[in-house]
């Protein structure tokens, strides 16, 4: 999750949508005091590689602690801070009004299908593995954060979703809405976890599609993704 105030924006990061990549590379252009949240090893390890700004101002200011917020941090003896994977929500409440409301804010969705395979290498990265099937009947598919992010009461929270099997066009219109000085590149990351590269329609059965139409019907009514 980045909060750019160099460049007025609020990039809220999605589960399988190429988030860690965006985040890097947008992360190359903020400024010092944006907040840039830490992300997994892999990613930090490409960034410091590039010399791009690495996590840095995500504690919470205590001023922007509720009662709650307090109770919990007293209890846990840590400090409240952003995740690179706040939903909207919480990213509203923790910081100034007018920020949100001027701030351009944008994520990234993907087609579930195709997100759900993804998701299921990501979290069994090693043999042996469930089968597919079994991982969408388990209710593990249904773990992959992206809607519940971007959304308050199924409402949209953000000014733009971004789709991620159109990430080059995305990128540009991004450059364009926040003034970045160049098309950010987006590097490679976790690439190499999904093993099986077929199309989605080669991969699942038909009760895998029934499945997948369930749990992620709302973002197929939305975009009217397709099979």
């Amino acid at each position: 999750m980045i909060i750019s105030h160099k460049h007025k924006y609020i990039f809220i990061k999605t589960e399988k949508t190429a988030g860690t990549s965006i985040e890097i590379a947008l992360s190359k252009y903020c400024g010092p005091k944006d907040i840039i949240t830490p992300i997994v090893e892999e990613g930090e390890l490409k960034r410091s590689k590039l010399g791009y700004r690495g996590p840095q101002n995500f504690k919470i200011p205590f001023s922007k602690y509720s009662k709650c917020d307090l109770m919990n941090c007293i209890d846990i003896k840590r400090r409240l801070t952003f995740y690179h994977h706040n939903d909207a929500t919480f990213i509203k409440r923790h910081i100034d009004k007018d920020i949100w409301d001027s701030y351009y804010k944008f994520c990234f969705e993907r087609n579930p299908f195709d997100k759900v395979i993804s998701w299921y290498f990501w979290q069994h990265k090693k043999e042996p593995r469930p089968t597919i099937s079994e991982f969408i009947e388990s209710g593990e598919a249904n773990l992959v954060k992206g809607f519940q992010l971007y959304t308050t009461d199924s409402i949209f929270a953000v000014d733009k979703v971004y789709f991620f099997e159109d990430l080059d066009k995305s990128m540009e219109d991004i450059a364009e809405k926040v003034g970045l000085p160049e098309v950010p590149q987006l590097p490679k990351t976790k690439a190499n976890l999904r093993k099986d590269k077929r199309s989605y329609r080669d991969i699942l059965s038909q009760k895998d599609k029934e499945n997948i139409e369930k749990i992620f019907a709302r973002e197929i009514a939305y975009f009217n993704y397709k099979w």
